[in-house]
């Protein structure tokens, strides 16, 4: 048997092993849990929606999964990029968070929505509808200016 034959059996029988070694899901029995960023703060249904459609997929403790999680390597990538998300910002435990922590996260938030650098570039190849308009901007804005929180910055 040949070298290159020999290289492609091997790498494919790693492709194969590798399709049974799973990350474990971020999945929880409820979307908004009693430590939600919407029980820190008042938050209208339409500042929640649109995070709870751009962001909690990283940043919260439920992740919809599409098809392609159930291909290795890129479930690990992908699980790898939400624990460091929720490491980051977890909306789903907001209320757990310091005054002083909770503030800074706020002026995250901001920052994010207004530099452009969240939702993450490659999170959008695929998930086009979760790039932040302009109308998401100002009503993240508007939402964040009622906040009883000082921003440094704005």
């Amino acid at each position: 048997m040949s070298t290159k034959k020999k290289v492609g059996i091997t790498l494919l029988t790693v492709l194969i092993i590798i399709q049974f070694i799973r990350p474990a899901k971020n999945v929880s029995d409820q979307l908004i849990t009693a430590n939600d960023i919407s029980h820190t703060y008042a938050i209208s249904e339409e500042v929640h929606q649109i995070l709870i459609k751009k962001c909690y997929d990283c940043h919260s403790n439920t992740t919809l999964y599409p098809w392609y999680y159930n291909i290795q390597p890129v479930a690990w990538w992908m699980a790898h990029h939400v624990n460091e998300g929720k490491d980051e910002l977890n909306f789903s435990e907001f209320k757990s968070y310091s005054q002083k922590r909770a503030n800074h996260k706020i002026e995250e938030i901001s920052d994010a929505v207004n530099e452009g650098w969240m939702p993450l570039d490659s999170y959008l190849w695929i998930h086009h509808e979760a790039a932040i308009t302009e109308s998401d901007r100002a009503a993240i804005n508007a939402w964040i200016k009622t906040l009883p929180v000082v921003l440094e910055k704005h």
